[in-house]
């Protein structure tokens, strides 16, 4: 078959399945942005830049904004089809940015897949649940109910989608959720293992740690409250009172991924500053973006990871700590409650249980022994439920080739 993938941020979900269906004879391309510069597994083309869409009612800003990506996408793909007679079987897209809102004009023939990633919704999910930042406004349900306005459409016009737990394909309406497949994109616990000889040195400083040292670790693509941050900082404190040879070692940048931005500077430094009077600096190590190899060796050498998520989106992060062996110590939120067992393979604690965090951190530092079943559980249920090559990618490609071949 001919097979397109679409991503904004290519390979984005698809890594791993790119590259696989292309071994397995097919033809595959993928249609990007002009701003995206990560290497690709598969050859691409790419979109025109959207410009700025100048509106007033920034309320409904976003659907206008996507609506012209959308367009340049289906620019793109029109000159694929005329200039260079690209036909594909399957258009396998993340709907988010609005890239497969018009592809179907372009190639009707095709049936299109889709990756149902999250539904926002006023109530019940990320937008009110912290009630710290949740403002409740009119405005606000009305800006969510926009942003989630292209999503419903896209699913509307897809053949299939697929989503990758249960919990984000419950987002959706449930009228649309029979088209919704579920499987995780796959974790490769043959690369994050348990290391019992793992180490990592913090740049620039003279401290290099080891497994089975007392590490406590956290981990957000950016540092900001849809990810806790706000409550690992506040229990840091006590933790650092209470194990005064524990070093943190916190990964992250400085801006803001999801939700709003901060009223001034950043919500690493906001949080920060609200602790650091109670904090031995010392041995806190900010580590901003890090490579991936130095990722899995952060893993390896933890004796505590902690992970905390409003009802939202699951971290890769999240599994790949857990393939490591990680003892994860993580928030009692929809999302880690289909993953973690409470006592089995994890702890879950209330995301806004400052003193609960503080002691149970506490806890897993000063007595790894007491947790090494839960290590041991944590890697089983991920090699068991999501490891790449034996569970979760076999089910991608038969997704995809059976979409293509007798869908419509």
């Amino acid at each position: 078959m001919k097979i397109l993938f679409v991503h904004q941020n290519f390979p984005g979900q698809f890594p791993h399945l790119a590259p696989a269906l292309v071994k397995r004879g097919h033809e595959v391309l993928a249609l990007t942005s002009e701003t995206n510069n990560r290497p690709s597994p598969v050859r691409v083309v790419k979109y025109r830049k959207p410009e700025e869409v100048k509106l007033e009612p920034r309320l409904t800003k976003m659907y206008a904004e996507v609506s012209e990506r959308g367009v340049k996408a289906a620019r793109a793909a029109r000159q694929l089809r005329d200039q260079h007679g690209f036909v594909p079987d399957v258009i396998f897209g993340h709907p988010g940015w609005g890239e497969t809102l018009y592809l179907r004009e372009v190639w009707p023939e095709a049936k299109l897949l889709v990756y149902a990633e999250l539904m926002y919704k006023t109530t019940g999910l990320d937008t009110d649940f912290d009630p710290e930042f949740a403002k409740g406004t009119l405005e606000g349900r009305i800006a969510t109910t926009a942003r989630s306005a292209h999503l419903i459409q896209t699913l509307v016009q897809a053949d299939a989608a697929l989503s990758p737990t249960e919990f984000q394909a419950s987002t959706f309406p449930p009228e649309l959720r029979a088209k919704i497949t579920i499987c995780h994109d796959g974790v490769n616990t043959a690369r994050l293992t348990p290391n019992p000889q793992a180490s990592y040195t913090v740049p620039g400083k003279d401290l290099t740690l080891r497994a089975g040292d007392e590490v406590l670790t956290f981990i957000n693509r950016s540092l900001e409250p849809y990810r806790g941050y706000h409550s690992f900082m506040r229990a840091l404190p006590d933790v650092l009172a209470a194990r005064p040879e524990a070093q943190v070692l916190i990964i992250g940048e400085e801006g803001q991924s999801y939700g709003a931005a901060p009223p001034e500077g950043s919500w690493k430094q906001k949080f920060l500053d609200e602790v650091k009077d109670r904090l031995d600096l010392s041995r806190v190590h900010f580590l901003g973006r890090v490579p991936y190899a130095d990722f899995v060796s952060i893993m390896q050498v933890g004796r505590a990871h902690a992970y905390l998520t409003y009802p939202f989106v699951l971290s890769w992060s999240l599994m790949e700590a857990m393939s490591a062996g990680a003892m994860v110590v993580a928030s009692d939120t929809a999302p880690l409650r289909e993953v973690i067992t409470d006592g089995v393979n994890g702890r879950l604690v209330d995301f806004f249980d400052i003193k609960g965090w503080s002691a149970a951190l506490t806890e897993a530092l000063a007595h790894p022994e007491r947790y090494q079943a839960m290590r041991q559980a944590a890697r089983a249920s991920v090699v068991e439920k999501y490891d790449l090559e034996t569970h979760c990618l076999p089910r991608l490609i038969e997704f995809v080739e059976t979409a293509g071949g007798t869908l419509g």
